[in-house]
């Protein structure tokens, strides 16, 4: 029995989301048809490819020198159907962008509200996690990320700079010691990432600035930002939240201006695919102009 793409296709959506019902949900099969796909891969191939653990479907051996194959094929034709589209036509089918939850949270729903405004038959999803997206097992077609990665075979473009604070509210500040320079910040509860879970280290900004103690950690920026909101305590924002929450005020903007930058990191095989290259220069472009706006009503 010789191997067909389906279930190929059905093997690497099992492979990249460890379980039959979720890789059934993202190819709209119930989880049997997956598990017979699966099964019958493994009998033309005369190998198992997965094994059933407490974290889900994993990977054997023979799985994972089928994945790489696999990824090759999957590439192939990707580029083909993108070869295939004429400049013209508006975008379609489903594109994944992973994000760091920042930029997830805060600037890609209304960018990508927009490009799908304008390609009326594009499904776009945002994979916010707090760890760096795995592009080898496509995880996500493209991701955006606060350093440029130096290894693997990948296309990394800089999108934009942008700009983060110390912050608090004025209720905080008014209940509290003053906050003249950065020593003054040692008498103040901080809030920011927990320490041994920053996965950039872009992302360390209260040790740049000198901070040793998080009294409130997270490994969410949203989660940061919400507490700082409600006034417990003194966090670093990115300046293109601030329009998000007004009730936050800067503070030492004389003293502590971080400045970091984001990028587009893409497969490097992509580069081949028209449609993705359409969609990489609208996302580049909308986060770019959102930064820009969003950054100026802050400081308004």
């Amino acid at each position: 029995m010789e191997p067909n793409w389906d279930d190929l296709r059905v093997f690497l959506a099992v492979a990249r989301e460890q379980s039959l019902s979720a890789a059934g949900r993202l190819l709209k099969f119930d989880p049997a048809t997956v598990g017979r796909r699966v099964a019958r891969l493994e009998l033309a191939l005369e190998a198992p490819l997965f094994t059933k653990s407490p974290q889900g479907y994993v990977l054997t051996p023979a799985g994972e020198r089928l994945m790489a194959h696999g990824l090759q094929a999957e590439e192939a034709m990707r580029a083909a159907a993108g070869a295939m589209a004429g400049p013209t036509e508006s975008l379609s089918g489903q594109i994944r962008i992973g994000a760091p939850d920042g930029s997830a949270n805060y600037l890609l729903p209304q960018v990508c509200a927009k490009i799908c405004d304008a390609n009326p038959d594009l499904d776009i999803q945002i994979l916010a996690l707090p760890r760096i997206i795995n592009l080898s097992r496509r995880e996500a077609d493209m991701a955006v990320t606060v350093s440029a990665p130096t290894a693997g075979q990948l296309l990394v473009q800089k999108i934009s700079d942008y700009r983060l604070h110390m912050v608090a509210t004025r209720d905080y500040l008014q209940k509290h010691p003053p906050i003249h320079t950065i020593a003054d910040l040692s008498a103040h509860r901080m809030i920011g990432y927990i320490p041994d879970m920053i996965f950039d280290r872009e992302l360390d900004y209260l040790n740049d600035i000198g901070v040793g103690r998080v009294a409130l950690a997270s490994n969410s920026v949203s989660v940061q930002l919400r507490q700082v909101s409600q006034g417990s305590g003194v966090g670093v924002a990115h300046d293109f939240t601030l329009p998000f929450h007004p009730e936050l005020r800067k503070i030492l903007t004389d003293q502590i201006s971080l400045t970091r930058s984001f990028y587009l990191v893409r497969h490097q095989g992509d580069h081949r695919n028209e449609r993705l290259n359409r969609f990489a220069e609208a996302l580049t472009r909308g986060i770019r102009d959102e930064v820009a706006r969003l950054e100026a009503d802050g400081a308004s």
